[in-house]
């Protein structure tokens, strides 16, 4: 797939199957010729030939993106105070665990209904804490993978089916061919059987490119889901309703984990088989967990008040408490919270960095700064821009921080690979802003060969590795470096679904075109027909993830969860707009609920 006019399809059709391979499949950089910077494409200048930029040299019109202050200021995250972290709790907590493994191996032993063990699964991964009992869940699995069932109904099978290919059991599409005509297509009996057309849309999104049934799956039950919705005109009161209006607004397998427990907790409370013993753990568990973030929120935000970026860089957006629920949505386990302050560090940084390129600086400055960022030398800041200063430092005293303990820890140093990672952010990000300031109007191509990149993903990926990975290895740092299918497919949703959130407001204040504004030059289509060929590409992407799900990888689970996780973080956050810059009320309540709202529950 070389030539751009291959570009110019039809919303309604679906991109061939090596679209996706030709955004930045070349250089092992994966940074494209376009976005070096004068000064790398010949090799980087040795210092003394740049002259620095004071702010009193020059004095370029000056964007604003019109950022509000935050909602959650240093003072009220100080002062929160949480009941959870008490002893009583944890005890209690610790008690009901052990009950809910004690009848799980009773479940195991006794040969309990598979349909039991399926549901009890599906029921602890959406209240968020199967992390409790990953030993017990694979062992149910696994029998029921080995011991194959026939002649269950829809919701069964499909139940059944999203949760052995979730956990990496092989299974068959197949599996649905009993649900089809004689021409091939879904039964229109089925139609009728909406707990079985939900199970199905959901498994549905498990699919991998070539799998047609799935995608005809998919087709299928959306069509009809809605009309059920249609036709039942929006009782928000009941819970099928309820179920089923979640799913069609995003798919459970592409929702945020603590946005989905948040939700799912107050539906399965009102469900009339709902569990007592497992309602309360999943309340208390929750509450304990929100207790851990909060400390992690506190942490960070001291540092983060420290830095006094927000101070020094007005323009740019205060927003430590968003950073930090990309990292909640990334990996929320108690047991990570070094993981969780160090990548809010990371996401508040490349924030303040973001604001640099898109809003406020000019050319010349930003120049000087991705020269920089690509040398991660001290000495460096000697020649940027005076405003640039504290951001710069405050990038290297993290870079080199995080690789001091690294080495400290582990013997391996890792400031080559995280100096390649913002090296790229940033050469990306340059390109970007070169467009901007020549007035140019890349390709959806062109765009989608940068936009991946400069929207921070990979960077934030391979700090992740860091900080997750013990024993680091060397053939591991060189393949991440190289930017691998996982982390690339994973960058390109999150570059969308950016892009459906924000590029209203972006293009508002004279920004770069976006993915949608690319197509509807290209295609003179609508923003409507856009959006719909946005949605379909990260559709489309997804199905790569899972096909290479499916592949040996050399990676740990933990790292590919962190992938996929932010990636499904990235879905919710931009779901109702730009949730990262502009603080709508969707937000607000949404990180409310995460992090400052515990469930209630009655503990003598």
């Amino acid at each position: 797939f070389t030539k751009v006019g291959m570009l110019l399809m039809a919303t309604s059709k679906r991109p061939p199957a090596n679209y996706f391979s030709s955004f930045s499949r070349g250089k092992p950089s994966l940074v494209s010729k376009a976005c070096l910077s004068t000064a790398a494409a010949g090799g980087m200048k040795p210092l003394n030939q740049y002259s620095t930029i004071s702010s009193s040299d020059q004095d370029p019109t000056r964007r604003s993106g019109n950022y509000g202050p935050t909602m959650w200021d240093f003072e009220y995250l100080q002062s929160m105070h949480n009941n959870y972290v008490g002893e009583k709790y944890i005890r209690q907590f610790n008690k009901l665990k052990k009950e809910m493994k004690e009848k799980m191996m009773i479940m195991i032993n006794e040969g309990s209904e598979e349909l039991d063990k399926l549901e009890l699964i599906d029921n602890l991964q959406r209240l968020g804490v199967s992390y409790h009992f990953n030993d017990e869940i694979m062992q149910i699995l696994r029998s029921i993978h080995l011991n194959a069932s026939s002649g269950d109904s829809l919701y069964a099978t499909a139940l059944k089916f999203r949760l052995l290919r979730q956990h990496g059991f092989h299974i068959s599409q197949d599996k649905f061919k009993d649900f089809k005509d004689e021409q091939g297509n879904f039964k229109q009996s089925l139609c009728k059987d909406v707990k079985g057309l939900l199970q199905l849309y959901e498994a549905s999104f498990l699919s991998t490119e070539t799998e047609r049934t799935l995608e005809s799956a998919n087709s299928f039950t959306t069509s009809h889901l809605k009309n059920y919705l249609n036709n039942q005109n929006g009782d928000g009161n009941d819970l099928t309703v309820a179920l089923v209006h979640h799913a069609l607004e995003l798919p459970l397998y592409w929702m945020m984990l603590r946005v989905e427990t948040s939700w799912y907790l107050n539906i399965y409370e009102r469900m009339p088989n709902a569990n007592p013993l497992l309602l309360e753990l999943a309340k208390l568990d929750f509450n304990i967990v929100q207790a851990t973030h909060q400390e992690d929120l506190k942490n960070i935000s001291r540092w983060w008040k420290s830095t006094c970026l927000a101070e020094k860089l007005p323009f740019s957006r205060d927003r430590i408490v968003e950073a930090f629920v990309w990292t909640v949505g990334t990996i929320f386990e108690p047991q990570y919270s070094y993981c969780r302050r160090m990548l809010t560090k990371i996401n508040a940084v490349a924030v303040v960095i973001d604001d640099i390129y898109d809003v406020y600086g000019s050319l010349d400055e930003l120049e000087l700064f991705t020269d920089a960022v690509e040398r991660m030398e001290l000495k460096a800041i000697d020649y940027v821009p005076d405003y640039m200063k504290v951001c710069y430092l405050v990038l290297f005293n993290t870079v080199t921080d995080i690789a001091y303990e690294v080495l400290k820890e582990q013997g391996i140093n890792v400031i080559p690979y995280l100096q390649k990672s913002w090296a790229d952010y940033c050469k990306a990000s340059f390109q970007e802003a070169k467009w901007h300031f020549n007035g140019y109007n890349p390709t959806l191509k062109e765009y989608m060969d940068i936009a991946w990149i400069s929207i921070g993903a990979p960077m934030y990926l391979v700090h992740a590795f860091i900080f997750v990975t013990n024993p680091i290895t060397k053939e591991e740092l060189e393949s991440l470096s190289k930017y691998p299918d996982i982390i690339r497919h994973c960058s390109i949703i999150i570059r969308l679904a950016d892009d459906l959130g924000t590029s209203s407001d972006e293009m508002n204040r004279g920004d770069v075109p976006k993915s949608i504004q690319c197509y509807m030059n290209e295609n003179d289509a609508s923003e409507q027909e856009a959006r719909e060929h946005i949605n379909l590409l990260i559709k489309e992407s997804w199905k790569l993830i899972n096909t290479g799900l499916h592949e040996n990888s050399l990676f740990s689970e933990t790292l590919i969860g962190c992938a996929v996780n932010v990636t499904r973080t990235a879905q919710c956050i931009y779901q109702h707009g730009d949730g990262h810059g502009i603080q709508n009320s969707e937000i607000k309540s949404r990180i409310s609920e995460l992090l400052f709202e515990p469930t209630k529950i009655s503990i003598p």
